[in-house]
C-alpha cells in the first residue's frame, strides 16, 4: 500500500498520509509521491482545491520517522525543504483536516495549507528539542502564523498544545467537533469551487510573494497582480454574471 494515497472528489483532490501505524511518519517514499501527486492534482482542471489529511483517527502526522536514523533524517532534509516551497507557491488551495496528533514535520506541512480544520482536542507541537534537534525549517511557517512570544515557546519548550490552543494562536483556522470534521471541510471545498480558479491561483500567489515584502512595495506588486485579472476573460464574466444574476461559466483564462 502506498504511503501517500490520492483521490479526487467532489472537485478536490485529497492527499492521505498512509502510515497509520506509525502515525502517518514522513518517510522518503511520502516525499517523493508529494512531488508527483501535487503535479497531477495542479494539473488537473477538475480539482479546484487540495484536502491534505493523514489516516485513520489517531495522527494526522507525527512529523520525521525517527525509526530511519540521522542519516536517513539527513537524506530526507532537502527533499522536505523543497516540498514546503512547492506547498508555499502552490497553484490551488491547500486545507488541511487535521484529524489527530501533528508534531514536528507534520505541523509544518499543517502550516503550509492556506486553510486549517483540526478536531477537538488534538495535539499538536515541535518535540524536536526533546531528541536533541530543533525544529529549524517549520521555525520560518510558525513565525509567520503565530506572535513571537507564543512561537518561540512553542519550540522551546518542546510542549503540545491542544487544537484550541493552536487556534487561539492563530495556528489553526478553526476547530471543530470530531463529528464535524468532514462537513467543515467539504463546505469549504463547495465554496471555493463557486471561485474563478485563475483568481484564487493568481491571489494565492501574490500573498504569498508580498508577506515580506514593506506596505508601499507590497501595494505597488498586489496593484500590478490586479492589472493583470482586470485583463481576463474570467473577470468579465464574473461582472457580467453578477449583473445577470446567474452562475459565472469560468474559463480559466
Amino acid at each position: 500500500m502506498s504511503d501517500l494515497l490520492y483521490e479526487v472528489r467532489d472537485g478536490a483532490a485529497r492527499l492521505t498520509m498512509n502510515r497509520e501505524a506509525q502515525r502517518n511518519a514522513i518517510s522518503g517514499e511520502m516525499l517523493g509521491l508529494f512531488g508527483e501527486h501535487l503535479d497531477r492534482a495542479e494539473a488537473d482542471d477538475a480539482v479546484r482545491a487540495v484536502v491534505l489529511t493523514g489516516a485513520g483517527d489517531t495522527a494526522f502526522c507525527s512529523g520525521a520517522d525517527l525509526n530511519l536514523g540521522a542519516e536517513g533524517a539527513l537524506s530526507g532534509t532537502r527533499r522536505y525543504a523543497a516540498l514546503l516551497r512547492r506547498l508555499r507557491t502552490y497553484g490551488k488551495p491547500l486545507l488541511a483536516r487535521v484529524n489527530g496528533v501533528c508534531l514536528g514535520g507534520g505541523l509544518g506541512l499543517m502550516l503550509s495549507c492556506d486553510i486549517v480544520y483540526a478536531r477537538e482536542g488534538v495535539k499538536l507541537g515541535t518535540p524536536e528539542a526533546r531528541v536533541g534537534l530543533f525544529p529549524m525549517m517549520i521555525a520560518a511557517l510558525i513565525q509567520r502564523n503565530a506572535t513571537r512570544k507564543k512561537a518561540w515557546e512553542l519550540m522551546l519548550t518542546a510542549e503540545p498544545v491542544t487544537a484550541e490552543r493552536a487556534e487561539a494562536m492563530g495556528l489553526v483556522t478553526r476547530t471543530v467537533p470530531a463529528g464535524e470534521l468532514d462537513a467543515t471541510v467539504e463546505q469549504a471545498v463547495a465554496a471555493i469551487r463557486r471561485n474563478a480558479p485563475l483568481a484564487l491561483r493568481a491571489g494565492r500567489r501574490a500573498l504569498a510573494e508580498t508577506e515580506g515584502l514593506g506596505f508601499d512595495e507590497a501595494l505597488d506588486s498586489l496593484c500590478g497582480r490586479l492589472d493583470e485579472l482586470l485583463r481576463t476573460e474570467d473577470a468579465a464574466e464574473g461582472l457580467t454574471a453578477f449583473f445577470e444574476k446567474r452562475p459565472a461559466q469560468w474559463k480559466g483564462r
